[in-house]
């Protein structure tokens, strides 16, 4: 693999730089966005329940934020309600609302950047190729198209189609995994919103 690195020249370093940061940002992605840490599947109906006999007190509403991004929204709305129980179904919303934007924020934790790179390496691998090129015709003796260096030639054509291949594989699984997880945050922000608006609708009921 060196050796390919080696023979692709120096435009390649920032593709390699750019596949080393996209991993890590696949990786970190992988981690945090399983449905267990951002909307558990039984919680709402557990806070559901629970609020029946009433809104749970601060400790138990801290413990509720603590458990995923679904418990953060859900909370945000017992604690308007604990802070003031008088407060309007609009305002318990907008409560939520706000908590579901620094969540939502979260969530597209760096996608922008693995978006840029699977946009970015195939022109940065263009470029190597242009590089590549650059060296083809640097090889041409002057003034004719014979007697060129066939080692310059050859090493050209390596940085060229090198750079290109190299490009496109950065590129190809940096856009698969951007939209993967630009599809689960979509996915993850519709669950929450619904939560939300079940929550407060329930919590509207109970207080007629």
């Amino acid at each position: 693999m060196f050796s390919i690195i080696q023979a692709a020249g120096w435009p390649i370093w920032p593709l390699v730089a750019c596949s080393v940061l996209a991993l890590a940002i696949i990786i970190e992605r992988l981690v945090s966005l399983q449905s267990k840490k951002i909307v558990p599947p039984r919680l709402l109906d557990e806070v559901i329940g629970v609020t029946r006999k009433g809104i749970p007190a601060a400790e138990v509403i801290n413990q509720l934020e603590k458990n995923s991004a679904l418990g953060k929204v859900l909370g945000s709305g017992l604690r308007a309600l604990n802070n003031e129980p008088q407060l309007g179904e609009e305002d318990l919303r907008a409560a939520m609302e706000s908590v579901g934007r620094e969540v939502a924020h979260r969530l597209e934790h760096y996608l922008s950047a693995l978006g840029t790179i699977a946009s970015a390496a195939p022109l940065m691998g263009l470029f190597g190729t242009v590089v590549g090129m650059i060296e083809i015709f640097g090889s041409q003796a002057p003034g004719g198209t014979t007697g060129g260096n066939p080692a310059q030639l050859a090493h050209g054509i390596s940085i060229a189609l090198y750079n290109t291949a190299f490009g496109l594989i950065v590129a190809i699984p940096s856009l698969i995994f951007w939209r993967y997880f630009r599809g689960r945050v979509d996915e993850y922000l519709m669950t929450l919103e619904v939560s939300a608006d079940r929550l407060a609708r329930h919590l509207k009921a109970l207080r007629k």
